[in-house]
């Protein structure tokens, strides 16, 4: 038996009920509510994940860990943080969803889609600029980290605890953007549009 979405949303075939634990369809379930109400449709890439089960409990707990009221940095400069990575890995599913994330968190649609073409034209602070450097370098330039990007973003401002956090989120992004261009999930419609009106 398929799950209740049925429709063909990647290059993989189509998640199985049959294949899923109670506890992780449950999960799937509380994903599919959580999404609805808060955005009125679901992120097509959730309703790809579960075809390995166990693997998209993992990712969401990664995720969890690193996207909650505990961490270091704010949502805003981690999602802004994305958009360069993923602009910079050319991930186009990541661009469209993550974009229509920040728009709705900063209300500024135009400086989103600055960000997203190239964010050295985005009006930034100097510690945003850091975090954004940051993520540029560490995707574009892996074989070439070194002292200079800790040193870098401690003359920004940034404790220890924010370094080792942007370190991991310009890690996840770039993990992410792998998978999903390999994958390639549709896009939803929704997040193209999605808060475009600036607040």
């Amino acid at each position: 038996m398929s799950l209740k979405f049925d429709e063909q949303l990647s290059r993989l075939q189509k998640p199985n009920r049959s294949e899923m634990t109670d506890e992780e369809f449950a999960v799937f379930e509380k994903n599919v509510d959580t999404m609805t109400e808060n955005w009125g449709f679901i992120n097509n890439l959730f309703k790809v994940l579960p075809l390995n089960a166990s693997q998209y409990m993992g990712f969401l707990n990664f995720k969890g860990s690193l996207f909650n009221d505990k961490c270091y940095l704010s949502d805003a400069d981690k999602e802004m943080m994305g958009l360069v990575v993923s602009s910079t890995n050319g991930c186009m599913y990541c661009l469209t969803s993550h974009g229509d994330y920040l728009r709705g968190m900063t209300g500024d649609p135009a400086w989103v889609d600055q960000l997203t073409y190239n964010y050295r034209a985005a009006k930034l602070t100097k510690k945003q600029r850091a975090l954004c450097d940051y993520a540029y370098f560490v995707t574009a330039y892996p074989r070439e980290i070194d002292a200079k990007q800790v040193e870098d973003l401690r003359e920004a401002g940034f404790n220890d605890h924010e370094i080792l956090e942007a370190a991991y989120i310009a890690g996840f992004f770039n993990y992410t953007n792998r998978w999903v261009s390999t994958v390639e999930p549709v896009a939803n419609q929704g997040h193209y549009y999605h808060n475009r009106e600036k607040k």
